[in-house]
C-alpha cells in the first residue's frame, strides 16, 4: 500500500513540476502549451490527493494521513534530488511506480 501511495504522490509532483515552463524544457524541449499545462496540473493534484486514499485505506484515518504527509515529503525530496540530474528518468519513474506498487498490491500484508 505505501509503495502505491508512494507512487501516485511522486508522479503528482512530477505532474506538477512538469506544469512548470522550465522542468518541462528541461525534459521535453520546449515549455508545455497553456492546457497542456492545466492538465499537469490537474493531474498533479489528483496524483497527490489519490496518494491519500491507499494510506488510509491500510493503516486507519490517523496513523495513515501522519505516514501519507511523510510520504509526501519523501516523494518530493527523490523528485528534487533526481530532477536536476535526470529530468527524462524522473518522467519514467513517473510513469513507473504507480504501477508498479498497483501490480504489487496483492502481496502487500
Amino acid at each position: 500500500m505505501s509503495l502505491l501511495a508512494f507512487g501516485l504522490a511522486y508522479a503528482g509532483f512530477c505532474g506538477l513540476c512538469l506544469a512548470m515552463n522550465r522542468h518541462h524544457g528541461d525534459v521535453f524541449g520546449a515549455p508545455p502549451s497553456p492546457r497542456r499545462a492545466r492538465l499537469l496540473r490537474l493531474g498533479g493534484w489528483l496524483g497527490v490527493a489519490a496518494s491519500w486514499a491507499p494510506c488510509v485505506a491500510h493503516h486507519g484515518i490517523t496513523v495513515g494521513s501522519v505516514l501519507w504527509v511523510g510520504l509526501l515529503g519523501a516523494a518530493s525530496l527523490s523528485l528534487v534530488l533526481l530532477l536536476p540530474y535526470r529530468p527524462r528518468l524522473s518522467v519514467g519513474l513517473a510513469l513507473g511506480m504507480p504501477l508498479g506498487g498497483a501490480l504489487l498490491l496483492p502481496f502487500a500484508g
